[in-house]
This record gives structure tokens, C-alpha cells and sequence, in this order.
């Protein structure tokens, strides 16, 4: 038997929400364990909802709702992660947000790359001041 390693995908980072934990606390701490960055959110951009059928297991559809947030980097290091985490994160690392549409693996990411675009346009005070 072969066994192939699964093809590597280009994600955000996202998480289940623990207990007593509100959804933007679960995204700030997500993108920490998941990159080894801190941040601080600018905008709450939407909700996808979307159901699937768990490969393991029991098979069982789960219906799933995933918060996103635009967030401003605050500290650390990317891709400074606890190796307990590399079982979910290979590698963690910037790209352009205008390059992110097209580089993200799933199409509501991708949504979302375009509505942090949008965004950002829509208020000039968060982009970089020209030289």
C-alpha cells in the first residue's frame, strides 16, 4: 500500500469555539496558535455557514458556521508555533491580501479576502500612508 500525504492547502485560521469563549475571542486565539501572530480586530466581516459529511468516523453531517474577522497585526513572529500545532499547520505565513482571493483553497475564504479588500478601500484610515 502507498500512503500519499494530503495536498497542502492554503487556509485562514479557524477553530472550534471553547466553552464560555465568544467567537472573536476564539478567532484572536486561533490566529495565535495557528500562526504564532497577535492581532487586534478592525472588523467583523461575516458569518459562512455551510454543511459537511465527516471523512472520520462516523461519517456524520455537521452543520458549521465560521465567524471572520479583519484583524491588524499586533506582535510576534509568523510561523512561530507550538509543535503540537504543526499537526494542523505545516506552515504559516503572509501573502498580499490582494493576491488572497486567488490563493486561498475554499471559496468562502476567498469571499472573505475579497470582502477585507473592500473594506480597507472603504476606509482609507486602516491603509498604509503613501511616502
Amino acid at each position: 500500500m502507498i500512503l500519499r500525504r494530503p495536498k497542502a492547502v492554503l487556509a485562514l485560521p479557524k477553530g472550534l469555539v471553547d466553552p464560555g469563549e465568544k467567537p472573536m475571542e476564539t478567532a484572536l486565539r486561533e490566529v495565535y496558535e495557528e500562526t504564532g501572530v497577535t492581532a487586534d480586530v478592525v472588523a467583523k466581516l461575516d458569518d459562512i455557514k455551510y454543511v459537511y459529511s465527516r471523512s472520520w468516523g462516523d461519517g456524520q453531517r455537521v452543520f458549521k458556521i465560521v465567524s471572520f474577522y479583519l484583524m491588524r497585526y499586533r506582535s510576534g513572529r509568523i510561523n512561530h508555533i507550538s509543535p503540537k500545532m504543526r499537526i494542523e499547520v505545516a506552515h504559516a505565513r503572509w501573502i498580499p491580501l490582494e493576491d488572497a482571493p486567488q490563493m486561498l483553497a475554499y471559496r468562502g475564504e476567498k469571499q472573505m479576502a475579497q470582502r477585507a479588500q473592500e473594506y480597507l478601500i472603504a476606509h482609507a484610515e486602516f491603509l498604509p500612508a503613501d511616502p
